[in-house]
Order: C-alpha cells, then structure tokens, then sequence
C-alpha cells in the first residue's frame, strides 16, 4: 500500500482553506462558479491534493466578505506562501511548474487576443442593449476576467519557479511580477447569471490542474502588441520602450536614477504613468496595465510617493492598491528602500500596509529587511514589520526569524509580540527557549 505523505505546510493551508469554505454557499458566488465548472479540480486543492491558485483564494476571500489586507487574509496567504514552498520541494516540481507557466501563458495570449475580438467585434453592433451587444459584452467581461487570472498566475508561477535554486528551474523564467493577488480588471457579470457553455469550459478560472485542448491551440496565437498611439509600458518584456517625445517616454518605470530625484521631475514621470495607464485601460488592455505599474517598481523609489499623489487624483487607487501589493515582493533592501521613502514621505498608512503585506515572505529575506531599515533608521518601519510578522505567523517561524540575527532580533522580536498581546509574547517566548535562544 503507498502511503502519501502530506506536508505540515499544506495540511496547514488546508485547514484554513476548510474554515473559508465552510462559510460560503458552494452554489453561489465565485465558489459556485469554480464548484460547477471543475469540481474534480477544486475537490483535489481542498483535500490538499493540489494547490488551489492564490487569484482563486482572493475571490473566495471576496465571496466571504474578507479584505485582501485583513488579518483573517494575511494570515492566509502566510499560509499559502509556506504551503507552496513545501509543494514545490517535492521531485519533478520544477518541471512540473514550468510546464504550468507555459500553458498560463499560452491561456494569457489567448485571452488577450479574444478580447480584443470581442472589443471590435462590439464596435460594429449599433448600440448597447439585448441580443447581441449584450452577449458580447458579457462574454468580454468573463474574458478579461480570464486575462486577469493568467497574468496573476504567470506571475505567481514565475516567482515560485525563480525561488528554486537555479539548476533546478528547468527552464529560464519569463520576466514577470512576483504577485499573487488577482489583477483589478473589468468585473464579469455576477456568476449566478454566467450562461454554461455546451463545450468544455476554458480560460484561466480552470485551468489550474490539466491543459484543455483549446489550450494547446491556442499555442499558435502571436504575443500581442501594444496599441498603436497609445503610450507604451517600458522594460524588455514589451521590447523596448517608448521614445523621448511619446507619451509614455518620461514613464516610472525607468532606470533608477536616470532622471534623479527632483520632484518636478517625479510629478512629470507620475503624470505619463497615469496618462499611459488611463489609455491602457480605456482600450481593455488590463495586462499591460498591471505590467506598466510593475515597472514603476524598477525606478527611484524616491518618485513613488507622487505616483501615488497622481493615480488617487486620476480615481486610481485600485492600481496603487495593486502596486503595493506587487512591492511586497520586492527584495529586501529594495522593499526597505520603498517603505522607507513611503514613511519619510509622510504616507505611513501606506507604508505600514506593505510591511503587512511583505510578513508572507521566506524569514531569512524579511530578517534582510529589516536590517535594511535598521541601516536607514527607519526603526518605526522595522517595528511595524516586526509587529504584524508576530501576528500572523507562527512562533516558531518567529524563532528562525530571531536566529538570523539573535542579538538584534530577539529583543526586537519580544517587543513587537508584547505590543500585539501577552499571550502571544508567552508563546514567542516558549519557542525561543525550544530554539535555545531565550538567554540572547
């Protein structure tokens, strides 16, 4: 008889992935949708079988009335994050994940190029209302959802790929944004109203356990190019970038230092952002969107502060929402060097935030992180880190966490656990004198 053995990390994820599910209606909402559609899929990723994808979890967090910064959801992806690490141990996982980006990638071209079909294709019906038009816009609504999900699963699989050491990668990965978190796009259509469809369902709602055969044809279509007169997203995976007279030329996402740090010149690289991205996303291109903000995190940190400024005046929060996300994936020094600059910019909601969301990350970067900050006296912004790394995670992650550096951490440590609660100080201080760290 084979025995399967089923990793602390996943069991853990599970568990929680259970109390989620438990307060939902499996034929409503997302879960409804994902239940009708795969139930053999979703069964293997709640039995612990499979890993259910994060963009996934997020609407399940979304169906249970959950915030995506709440402690119920952090402590979740905490979670995830230990549970993908332990399934990405395990033999032939490397190939295994680069076989998945691939097909992600080819569901992403996919789904970019059929709705921009859909888009053209709604230009020529005269007017809005039943019939055609509406079939039409609701099937581009489901189909940027489907962009949306690809994009933030190549991403997520590009991350967990580059995570392992480099022989082990199997293939070389894409340049892609470490995020989990499902891309803001154009909501779809209430899943109750979703039409079922005679053929086997594709796109990236499903796609997380086999490759459909629709997938494989759409193995064919080109990568899709930027609109033309529209401001371009920079960097190498769009080829290029746009030149000095085009709308996107003074763009965030340049080099650091290119232009420096004046501020006049951070508002004029903040207002090209924010007019590319508005021309993005009037012409449904939410991918290249999220990829414009992406780049906004290779440039000074210093300029982050007055994109912020000029995406809240545009009615863009969301897309800040979603670049602090993205910055949580950052290097250590890099996250330090953006919270530290979000703090001294006075924008400490914002910089608490993404410390709170960085705590999912692996202990030995965070302990990088937080001598980044201490380097920088941004002793605050270390505390806080500290502060919500005790909250959500377990003590004994906390113990490694003082390992890296006992003499400043333990203490530190201590401090941020006796701010959230003394129970949760008692157990830190049970798990440092089993890690034999209690004395330091």
């Amino acid at each position: 008889m084979t025995v399967t053995h089923t990793p602390p990390e996943t069991a853990e994820f599970t568990h929680w992935l259970a109390g989620l599910t438990a307060r939902l209606r499996p034929d409503a909402g997302w879960y409804g949708v994902f239940a009708a559609r795969d139930p053999e899929g979703l069964r293997a990723c709640l039995d612990g079988t499979e890993l259910l994808p994060w963009d996934v979890v997020s609407s399940l967090l979304q169906d249970a009335g959950e915030t995506a910064d709440g402690p119920f959801a952090v402590r979740g992806r905490a979670l995830y994050a230990a549970a993908a690490g332990a399934h990405d141990r395990r033999p032939g996982a490397a190939a295994a994940l680069a076989e998945r980006r691939e097909l992600m990638e080819r569901e992403r071209r996919y789904a970019e190029s059929r709705a921009r079909e859909l888009e053209e294709r709604l230009r020529t019906v005269p007017g809005p209302g039943p019939g055609e038009a509406a079939r039409l816009e609701r099937d581009l609504a489901w189909t940027r959802d489907d962009l949306a999900r690809a994009t933030a699963r190549v991403a997520e699989l590009t991350a967990r790929l580059g995570a392992r050491p480099a022989g082990e990668r199997g293939v070389a990965p894409v340049a892609a944004a470490g995020a989990l978190e499902v891309v803001p796009s154009a909501a779809p259509v209430k899943p109750e109203r979703a039409v079922k469809a005679e053929r086997r369902p594709r796109g990236a709602r499903y796609a997380w356990l086999e490759e459909s055969d629709e997938a494989r044809e759409a193995e064919a279509v080109p990568a899709p190019v930027l609109p033309a007169g529209g401001a371009a997203p920079r960097g190498a995976r769009f080829g290029g970038g746009a030149g000095p007279g085009e709308p996107g030329g003074g763009a965030v996402g340049g080099s650091a230092g290119a232009l420096g740090e004046d501020p006049a010149e951070a508002a004029r690289a903040a207002a090209n952002a924010v007019y590319a991205l508005r021309r993005l996303r009037a012409r449904g291109r939410g991918g290249e969107a999220h990829a414009l903000l992406c780049e906004a995190l290779g440039g000074p940190p210093a300029r982050l502060p007055a994109l912020a400024d000029e995406l809240h005046r545009a009615g863009l929060g969301a897309d800040w929402s979603t670049l602090l996300w993205e910055a949580a994936s950052l290097p250590p020094d890099r996250l330090a060097a953006v919270a530290g600059v979000l703090a001294d910019a006075g924008r400490t909601a914002d910089c608490e935030r993404l410390l709170r969301q960085g705590v999912a990350r692996p202990v030995e970067e965070l302990a990088g992180a937080c001598a980044a900050l201490r380097a920088e006296e941004h002793h605050r912004e270390a505390h806080a880190l500290l502060t919500a790394f005790v909250r959500v995670r377990a003590p004994e992650d906390a113990a490694r966490l003082a390992g890296a550096d006992p003499r400043g951490l333990v203490p530190q440590l201590l401090d941020a656990a006796r701010a959230v609660s003394a129970a949760r100080e008692r157990d830190l201080l049970h798990a440092l004198r089993v890690a034999g760290l209690a004395g330091v």
